[in-house]
């Protein structure tokens, strides 16, 4: 027997009305939350159409064959910044005019194998062997509205494919529960004389794993208690009484990082030569999500620690495609003697119809009309600007001044005089499939800092 998936009621509706454009057919991605029993399908968005170069030629994309992968995986890392910790990709759906044989089979393989590396490759995190490991492809057939869903073994490359259930479900996604929180971070990352031949994207993204690892083994309260991890998230909870659905449940979430290790560990100062430094500094805001069907207080941890992982990781990503896209060069900014840059504000909206809410990223200088045109073009999904939830905030960055050119390799913010910038880079980002989306400015006053030392 295979896995069953619990589809909210809604993406039936939204699947059926999708028009093909003339097209043979439509493909998609399906967003939602795995458990150890089933899945849960909270969104279907269909990839935004690529514009053609010589649109009075034949269409060669129409051919199976010739789907055209770089774009869906690009679709789909630019959707996964926009998912609140506990929502990922599942997989895809594909809707053609006609059915289809094996070879279309293949395809569909091929493509959800695609989309799961391209999205590993940004992570700071790695699934657990204990989680579900299989992904989904749906193909539905307009003409006929045959469904057949299958599901892939993403740890398996050579893995087959296996049948699954697909059932609809009304309200699905109005009783999952929310958890809060708001970490304030202050990483120091060294860059070494050795990487110089790295990026500064690559030199960042080494030094946050480093501190990845804090957040892995930070000690979280939930409510203001440490709740042990098989425990159930609802208990001790009130149970809702007549219609009040579980939807209302929300939890505050504080994280403990640890300052000192273990005594049984040893720890030795290393030295280390550089050539600079980057500093990221503010209060990062981050929302998860869970289903509310015998939650575990694991699930629920695990949900609030990506997260926090992928919205730091993500804002910087962002920042160093502002930088290109705005033909800034890494030179120029490695000459510097001190740059500072504000990193993207996280915006939150909510999901038609449901109490789950996704983000994205917004610098200073956009719209809320730009807000909603992106979020739209990215999940397909309309939305209303008096619906955006808007909390304003101001940034506030330092940048650390040294005298050193060494500096320790786990640097544990030593105090270092501080000093305000006077100018801000505040710059407008627009991703390869358009501009920034979804709103609802969380509390964020994350600043990005280069600090270069001099030969």
């Amino acid at each position: 027997m295979g896995r069953t998936y619990i589809v909210e009621e809604t993406i039936g509706q939204y699947l059926s009305h999708l028009n093909l454009q003339g097209k043979s057919l439509v493909s998609g991605l399906l967003i939602g939350q795995c458990s150890s029993q089933k899945d849960y399908v909270i969104l279907a968005t269909r990839t935004p159409p690529k514009e053609e170069k010589n649109e009075n030629l034949k269409h060669p994309k129409d051919h199976l064959e010739n789907l055209d992968e770089e774009w869906v995986t690009e679709h789909a890392n630019q959707v996964s910044r926009m998912l609140p910790g506990g929502l990922l990709v599942l997989g895809i759906f594909i809707i053609t005019t006609l059915e289809m044989g094996n070879d279309f089979q293949n395809t569909l393989r091929r493509l959800v194998f695609a989309v799961e590396k391209s999205m590993n490759k940004k992570r700071l995190w790695s699934f657990t062997e204990e989680e579900v490991s299989d992904r989904v492809t749906l193909h539905i057939c307009s003409s006929t509205k045959k469904i057949l869903c299958r599901t892939y073994d993403i740890h398996d490359p050579k893995s087959s494919a296996k049948p699954a259930d697909w059932k609809y479900q009304n309200g699905l996604s109005t009783s999952w529960l929310s958890l809060e929180c708001t970490v304030h971070i202050n990483i120091h990352i060294p860059l070494s004389t050795t990487s110089v031949s790295y990026t500064l994207e690559k030199n960042t993204k080494n030094g946050l794993a480093r501190w990845a690892k804090q957040i892995e083994n930070g000690v979280y309260l939930i409510n203001g208690q440490v709740k042990a991890e098989e425990c159930d998230l609802l208990e001790g909870q009130k149970k809702p009484r007549g219609n009040a659905q579980a939807s209302s449940c929300s939890f505050d979430v504080r994280v403990l990082t640890q300052l000192l290790l273990n005594s049984d560990h040893r720890s030795t100062a290393t030295v280390q030569i550089c050539s600079g430094s980057v500093n990221l500094k503010g209060a990062v805001k981050c929302r998860a999500y869970i289903h509310s069907n015998k939650p575990k207080v694991k699930d629920a941890v695990q949900a609030v620690k990506r997260d926090i992982l992928n919205t730091v990781a993500d804002r910087c990503e962002i920042l160093f495609e502002d930088l290109l896209l705005n033909e800034i060069p890494e030179k120029k900014v490695m000459n510097s003697e001190k740059e500072f840059h504000i990193l993207p504000h996280r915006v939150f909206v909510p999901i038609p119809g449901s109490t789950v809410m996704l983000c994205d990223y917004k610098f200073g200088d956009e719209s809320a009309e730009e807000i909603r045109d992106h979020f739209i073009e990215m999940l397909d999904h309309r939305i209303q600007i008096e619906d955006l939830e808007i909390t304003e905030e101001i940034n506030t960055a330092f940048l650390s001044s040294s005298i050193n050119s060494e500096a320790p390799l786990d640097n544990r913010d030593d105090e270092q005089p501080k000093e305000p910038m006077q100018t801000t880079i505040v710059s407008k980002i627009q991703r390869n499939m358009g501009m920034i989306a979804a709103f609802a400015v969380a509390l964020l006053a994350v600043g990005i800092s280069f600090h270069y030392f001099s030969d």
